[in-house]
């Protein structure tokens, strides 16, 4: 928790971040979770998942959180919108405390806010740690690393027009109302006793525009 911050306080904190996210999961086409906003199962019946955010600019109350990385895990049984998930935060290494504490309350859902579903929908959480989080851009192709716990990259499916990206827009989803269809050339999770390996399946990229608190 942040420092000078009371007991029960946390969920009272304006935070907001601004950025990208990507993610990648073991759905053999794209995410139907997206459009069906979690009524349609996954299309392999359960979800298994790692996802990047690079943060262009945040905060946390007074503290500064631009420029910083987070990593995910997710395990989604069935379902998304019924819960039961698990999930993992991989903290950029270069986050001072404070910072640390502040994106772990806000993926963690504690914060509420955008992200305060986690809240509802995590039924296990393994826990957040501080690892080397590296988020690159290089063409259309963005990277995600976790040390050596979480090599990912991913591309957007290539269109008609090769000049313009496959965006499903005007969504309901709680990420962000455009996401950009792709697929993984890399999805290695090695990591909480999890292997996976989800080249070539679902990905999606995503700008995002989050805050807190929920009240």
């Amino acid at each position: 928790m942040a420092k000078d911050l009371e007991p029960g306080a946390v969920g009272t904190v304006p935070w907001a971040i601004t950025g990208e996210l990507i993610l990648n999961c073991n759905c053999t086409v794209f995410c139907p979770c997206v459009v069906s906003l979690g009524q349609h199962p996954p299309t392999e019946g359960y979800c298994q998942a790692w996802s990047g955010i690079r943060i262009d600019t945040g905060h946390y109350g007074d503290t500064d959180l631009s420029g910083l990385n987070v990593g995910l895990l997710l395990e989604i049984p069935g379902l998304m919108a019924r819960g039961g998930w698990t999930a993992a935060a991989f903290i950029d290494e270069r986050a001072d405390d404070d910072s640390y504490d502040g994106l772990v309350n806000i993926f963690s859902g504690a914060a509420r806010g955008t992200t305060g579903l986690f809240s509802m929908l995590v039924t296990t959480f393994l826990g957040a740690e501080r690892a080397p989080v590296t988020f690159e851009t290089e063409g259309a192709a963005r990277r995600l690393t976790v040390g050596k716990k979480i090599k990912g990259e991913v591309v957007p499916v290539r269109g008609g027009d090769p000049d313009k990206d496959i965006v499903v827009t005007n969504t309901e989803y709680w990420m962000g109302p455009d996401i950009t269809v792709a697929t993984a050339t890399q999805g290695r999770v090695r990591a909480f006793g999890r292997v996976w390996d989800f080249d070539g399946r679902s990905a999606e990229i995503c700008q995002i525009d989050w805050k807190g608190p929920g009240r």
